[in-house]
């Protein structure tokens, strides 16, 4: 017989252990200058809001695909800028 994963509880949701995390990682980038390493953090603060918006969109039934990453996402990001600018 294999292995027994380990169960964890959690106190909080998975949206609220997401939204911690992206604020945590924004505010060490805020902390540092320019450069690779609050580059990195800032990677980190997009990944976290963007699984918090794949999370939200995977839990509302018969939603459309959020609009950054749906079919022809580029082409609406690029007309929402060429139309704000």
């Amino acid at each position: 017989m294999g292995k027994l994963r380990r169960r964890i509880k959690h106190s909080k949701s998975f949206a609220e252990r997401l939204i911690e995390e992206a604020a945590k990682f924004r505010e060490a980038a805020e902390q540092l200058q320019r450069g690779t390493e609050r580059e990195l953090l800032m990677k980190r603060v997009m990944q976290a809001e963007a699984a918090l918006e794949i999370s939200d969109w995977l839990a509302t039934p018969r939603a459309e695909p959020p609009v950054t990453f749906g079919p022809g996402a580029a082409t609406k990001k690029r007309a929402s800028r060429e139309t704000a600018g």
